[in-house]
């Protein structure tokens, strides 16, 4: 177990958000690190909560007050939490795309309203994140897989102030470069083949983008959320948080 156990230094960031505390009205938690390790053993191994081993306590119980914490918005203020103050002295942007197990379709509303959607890789959705110039997680946005890259960025930059922005040719849009020159800020954004008179960006910069799809790759160590099998984005953007959490504190 002791992969997925946090350390004191992470449990100390994220303490004093928990629910359950004393003094919190209602029923207090009896173990609430333990549950938290538990809802980070589902996160690590995608396992089904039926299976979530006995030591962690019921499953229905951790499940139940899983879906209370994200209902009260805790993981993701566990993560700003455990997050430190970013270096935003560039950002770089990029999406993955994620399979959707059959278990996390289903929801009230259908699959678009749940950021689902049918690509080429069947039923997907996609994860549009914001990273800092270390590559640690900033914002992150979650669409159906279907949609394109651009349309989820200007949402996920407002209010923020960067000096730099990098990203892969997807995200070579004239919006977003206008956006960019009102900021002040500089496009460091891979030109596309079909643009008639390609900007120039500088190249030094442009390598250091593979700390995002670094952050990526870790994420994706998260078996819950490299194949998404929660039925709604409040769920799944829970585990996102948590699990980013965690990769940001090791």
């Amino acid at each position: 177990m002791e992969r997925f156990v946090l350390t004191d230094a992470q449990w100390t960031k994220m303490e004093p958000l928990r629910l359950g505390k004393r003094g919190d009205p209602g029923r207090s938690g009896e173990n609430n690190r333990l549950f938290v390790e538990a809802v980070l053993w589902i996160a690590r191994t995608g396992s089904p909560w039926r299976d979530l081993p006995k030591h962690f306590g019921n499953w229905s119980t951790v499940y139940t007050r899983f879906r209370d914490w994200v209902k009260a918005d805790v993981w993701k203020r566990m993560f700003d939490a455990a997050s430190d103050e970013p270096d935003m002295e560039f950002a770089m942007i990029d999406a993955t795309i994620v399979k959707v197990h059959r278990h996390g379709q289903g929801a009230k509303g259908g699959p678009s309203s749940q950021a689902i959607g049918k690509s080429k890789g069947g039923m997907t959705t996609k994860i549009l994140a914001l990273t800092d110039a270390l590559g640690n997680l900033v914002r992150f946005t979650l669409m159906p897989g279907q949609r394109h890259d651009t349309v989820g960025v200007a949402p996920l930059i407002e209010g923020l102030s960067f000096d730099a922005l990098i990203a892969d040719k997807a995200f070579d849009s004239n919006a977003i470069i206008a956006d960019l020159d009102a900021r002040g800020a500089k496009a460091v954004i891979s030109q596309h083949p079909r643009r008639s008179m390609p900007l120039a960006i500088d190249e030094e910069m442009y390598k250091w983008r593979h700390l995002i799809e670094n952050f990526f790759g870790k994420l994706k160590e998260f078996k819950r959320i490299a194949l998404r099998a929660d039925k709604t984005d409040q769920s799944y953007a829970a585990m996102i948080h948590i699990a980013a959490a965690v990769i940001q504190t090791r």
